[in-house]
């Protein structure tokens, strides 16, 4: 079809496994989104043929999930997405009115048949309780998605009671929310600010037992405690006066040290981002960084010496990393970066002994780019 119309057609294949507790259907879905957002760009528009039925099952799920508003504001018609924008201009129109249309226009369309299969909850609902609905009420579709529309409403009330808060407690830059400004609210409207805060965040909201836990862990705990909340596809961790949502971060195991021609960016492993080097003023010694081995470890020992360029005496790794505020479950993942077996940089933090040059020559510096908390 498309080759007859000369529209592009990308395919794309995905491969799912999804977390403890994670339905495949969700899994699915957001890895179909996020698959979609990567290809948007600036200024585009997604559009996608969901219809009135697809809310109405939508509505019919959230509820016997146990959904509050937002949940139960099902597919809106128009949201942001990635760069640009997703549509659904078909939800006001029923799946019986798209059925004739393709049939008078004698069009040609395809059935898949998991749409059949009943292990799914949407299948279950979609094939065995609408239709029994339908025959007491209907116009079930319709009134569903009005139903909808009132919950989106009442959720956009919502959002707007806790707007200022999200704007004086949400640092963006690192997806964190003071803990000082949520201890101050009262539960209702704590819980509220974290839901929209985490939907803000583009990860999946909790149901009630586990947005608790967050509430009550998370704020109560001591300045120097480490709480640790997850659910699937996000997970949320305290560090001193802030909570932090993250997709979940891979375990740690036994990394062995990565070899690096210290010339292109390196990936590292754990999905920890990569590394790049460039020159400037200061920094590493450019004839020790062509001529030296260049070596990448990890897991750094907390009372390890670490002999910082500059300073007259060495400090430990615990130091440094509380002085530069690196949370606790970042510390084993830094890059320690090795030349010829001695330690000369840790991660972007800092460059140590006896590796360094004076400001008047260039240098080797290294940017470490984090992508575990985005991709």
């Amino acid at each position: 079809l498309c080759r007859q119309l000369d529209v592009p057609c990308q395919t794309l294949e995905l491969n799912l496994s999804p977390a403890k507790g994670e339905s495949i259907e969700a899994q699915a879905r957001m890895a179909r989104y996020r698959a979609l957002e990567k290809l948007i760009q600036t200024g585009d528009l997604l559009l996608t043929a969901h219809h009135q039925d697809d809310q109405a099952e939508t509505v019919l799920l959230q509820l016997l999930r146990g959904a509050g508003p937002a949940g139960l504001s099902a597919m809106p018609e128009l949201t942001r997405f990635g760069c640009g924008y997703m549509a659904r201009p078909l939800l006001a129109v029923s799946a019986a009115e798209i059925d004739d249309y393709a049939k008078a226009e004698q069009l040609c369309w395809i059935e898949d048949p998991s749409n059949r299969s009943l292990q799914f909850d949407r299948n279950f609902l979609r094939n065995q309780v609408i239709p029994v609905l339908r025959g007491r009420w209907p116009a079930l579709g319709r009134t569903l998605s009005r139903s909808a529309r009132h919950c989106a409403e009442t959720q956009a009330l919502v959002e707007a009671a806790v707007a200022d808060d999200l704007e004086a407690f949400w640092e963006r830059d690192n997806h964190s929310l003071a803990v000082t400004g949520i201890a101050v609210l009262p539960p209702p409207r704590a819980r509220a600010l974290l839901r929209v805060w985490i939907s803000a965040e583009g990860f999946p909201v909790p149901g009630s037992a586990r947005l608790e836990r967050v509430l009550n862990e998370m704020v109560t705990a001591g300045r120097d405690r480490n709480p640790l909340v997850h659910w699937p596809g996000a997970e949320v961790r305290r560090f001193r006066d802030r909570i932090y949502i993250m997709r979940p971060l891979p375990r740690l195991t036994h990394i062995a040290p990565l070899e690096w021609d210290g010339s292109t960016s390196v990936r590292l492993p754990g999905s920890l981002g990569r590394l790049e080097a460039y020159t400037g003023p200061g920094g590493l010694s450019l004839s020790d960084w062509r001529t030296a081995r260049i070596r990448i470890k990890f897991s750094a020992r907390q009372q390890d010496g670490v002999r910082i360029a500059g300073q007259l005496h060495s400090t430990t790794f615990k130091n440094l990393f509380q002085q530069h505020a690196v949370p606790v479950w970042m510390r084993p993942r830094i890059p320690l970066i090795y030349l010829d077996n001695e330690l000369a940089a840790v991660g972007d933090l800092c460059i140590c002994n006896p590796f360094a040059v004076a400001q008047s020559e260039r240098g080797v510096h290294l940017r470490w780019i984090r992508v575990l908390d985005t991709d």
